[in-house]
C-alpha cells in the first residue's frame, strides 16, 4: 500500500500554503477596493472641473455603502462596485490557468473579485425592485496584486491577460474612467410595444418595467447572447 501523508501534517501544510495565500489575496483585494473608491472620487472631481455647461440635475457623486460596496452616480446611471469576500478560482479552461505565470506557481490562480454593476439611478431612488442591473466589468486581484479585467466595450481590451506587474493607482483610475464611459455609452432601450401592451395591477403598484421603463444593453446581456 502506498504510504499516505499524515492527515495532521497535511492540514498544517494547507494552512501554511493555500490558506495563507488566500488571506494575502483578500488583504490585497481590500487595498484595491479602497483605492477604487479614492480614484473614483478623484475622477469625479476632475470631470466636474471640466464641465462648463451642465444641468443642475446632472449629478456626479461617490457614496460609501459598506466596507465592500460603494456607489458612483453619473447622471442617470448608478454604478455599484461590489467586493466579494470569498477568494475564488476561474474555470480550469480559462487562459489564466493555462498561462506560464500560473503553472510556475499555482498559488497565483487564487483571486479576489470586484464586480461593477450598472443600474438606472431611478431604480434605487424609486425602489423599483424588478428593474435589472447589468454586470459591465469584473476586476480580479491575486496574492501578488497582479490583476485581470473582464468587461464590455473598451474594458474587454484594457487587459486581455493577467498583468505583468502589480496594480497601480494609474491602472485603477483608467479602470474607473472606462467603466464610467461604458455606462454612459450604453443607452436606455425601451421594451417593444407588444411586450408591454398589458400589465398586472401588481406591476403597476411596483412601478415595474412593464410600465414602459427602459433597460440597458450591458455586459451580462451580451454574454448571454454568446452562449445561446
Amino acid at each position: 500500500m502506498k504510504h499516505l501523508q499524515n492527515p495532521m501534517e497535511h492540514i498544517a501544510e494547507l494552512l501554511e500554503t493555500k490558506a495563507c495565500v488566500k488571506q494575502e489575496t483578500y488583504r490585497n483585494l481590500q487595498d484595491v477596493f479602497k483605492s477604487l473608491m479614492t480614484e473614483a472620487d478623484n475622477v469625479i472631481r476632475e470631470v466636474n472641473n471640466k464641465i462648463k455647461k451642465r444641468d443642475r440635475d446632472v449629478t456626479l457623486a461617490v457614496t460609501s455603502i459598506s466596507d465592500n460596496e460603494f456607489h458612483l452616480k453619473v447622471a442617470g446611471d448608478l454604478l455599484i462596485f461590489f467586493m466579494h469576500t470569498n477568494i475564488i478560482m476561474l474555470d480550469k479552461k480559462h487562459s489564466l490557468n493555462k498561462s506560464k505565470y500560473v503553472t510556475d506557481n499555482p498559488m497565483r490562480k487564487y483571486l479576489g473579485q470586484i464586480n461593477v454593476y450598472n443600474f438606472m439611478a431611478d431604480s434605487l431612488k424609486y425602489n423599483r425592485i424588478n428593474d435589472p442591473g447589468y454586470l459591465i466589468s469584473r476586476l480580479f486581484v491575486n496574492c501578488e496584486k497582479h490583476f485581470l479585467i473582464e468587461g464590455d466595450g473598451q474594458l474587454n481590451y484594457m487587459l486581455e491577460d493577467v498583468s505583468s506587474q502589480p496594480i497601480t493607482s494609474t491602472d485603477i483610475s483608467v479602470f474607473v474612467q472606462l467603466v464610467i464611459n461604458q455606462a454612459i455609452d450604453s443607452d436606455l432601450i425601451t421594451s417593444p410595444f407588444p411586450a408591454i401592451r398589458t400589465i398586472t395591477l401588481n406591476q403597476k403598484n411596483e412601478k415595474s418595467q412593464a410600465l414602459g421603463g427602459g433597460y440597458k444593453i450591458g455586459f451580462q446581456m451580451s454574454y448571454q447572447q454568446e452562449v445561446k
